[in-house]
């Protein structure tokens, strides 16, 4: 055979790699129906509807569940917001400080408080603390030990995101600001601040969210009927019932603030993207 007679010979064709991907996405595809149709054909779908979906166990908690749990696990953590991210921005700018010391504590500050399991600080604050100072009450009774606990765990991950974004403001800024006149903590105050927080505005919305979640946490400080949470409240009742349907209720509950949360952090970080663009 000749080179010619070669040349002439049709080449063999295989997949493209474009081909190769659709193919592998396919596959992918058809292993998560087959999945999810042996799973909807093996579960005991009644079991799981009298252990958690029993409408009249439901119709009960209405309208306890809004008014009561749901708004105490919103009040919990908002005040814990507040207090973690006065005390974060705090310790941010201690942590950015040219003072030693400031910066020594504030990052053993963040390295205790960002390594200590939440529970643990639960338990500090309502054990620990009445031990160590006796007859001393914090203010605002459980509400007032749940937003010090939540406070004091978010404070060390808000420091951390309030830095790194003022670090992410061009210096530029600042010696524009000093040009003009500005002293330097007014300057980061009026100009560096608030530039930081257009930038960290999607992980603290995060922060929001666990703390949501974290507000679970409550039940360790002992509290009141009234005083409730969507955790303590769908425990109580499902131990009442005999029923798990409380806590599917009070996690739906959880979901009808988290979802909307999430949204609203990918359309902040989406529109933080274009702007960057």
């Amino acid at each position: 055979m000749t080179t010619t007679d070669v040349r002439l010979q049709p080449k063999k064709k295989g997949l493209t790699r474009r081909q190769k991907r659709s193919l592998s996405r396919g596959v992918q595809y058809v292993v998560f129906v087959a999945a999810v149709i042996a799973f909807a054909v093996s579960a005991d779908w009644g079991r799981l509807k009298n252990q958690f979906a029993q409408g009249s166990i439901a119709k009960q908690m209405f309208p306890d569940v809004i008014t009561l749990a749901l708004k105490n696990t919103v009040l919990y953590t908002l005040s814990g917001f507040v207090v973690g991210l006065a005390l974060g921005m705090v310790i941010a700018l201690m942590r950015l400080s040219s003072v030693g010391p400031y910066r020594w504590l504030a990052g053993v500050y963040i390295e205790i408080f960002r390594g200590l399991p939440a529970l643990l600080i639960f338990i500090f604050i309502g054990v620990a603390v009445p031990l160590a100072f006796p007859g001393t009450e914090i203010v605002g009774g459980t509400y007032g030990k749940v937003a010090l606990a939540l406070g004091l765990v978010a404070a060390a991950y808000m420091a951390e995101t309030i830095r790194a974004g003022i670090q992410a403001v061009p210096k530029g800024q600042m010696e524009a600001a000093r040009s003009l006149g500005f002293s330097p903590a007014r300057a980061m105050i009026s100009i560096i601040v608030p530039q930081a927080f257009r930038i960290i505005l999607p992980p603290l919305t995060n922060e929001l969210v666990l703390l949501f979640k974290d507000s679970s946490l409550v039940l360790f400080l002992g509290v009141t009927l009234e005083e409730r949470e969507l955790s303590k409240y769908g425990r109580d009742l499902a131990s009442t019932t005999a029923n798990s349907t409380p806590i599917l209720v009070a996690g739906l509950c959880y979901l009808l603030v988290t979802i909307p949360l999430g949204f609203v952090v990918r359309r902040m970080e989406a529109k933080a993207q274009e702007a960057v663009k």
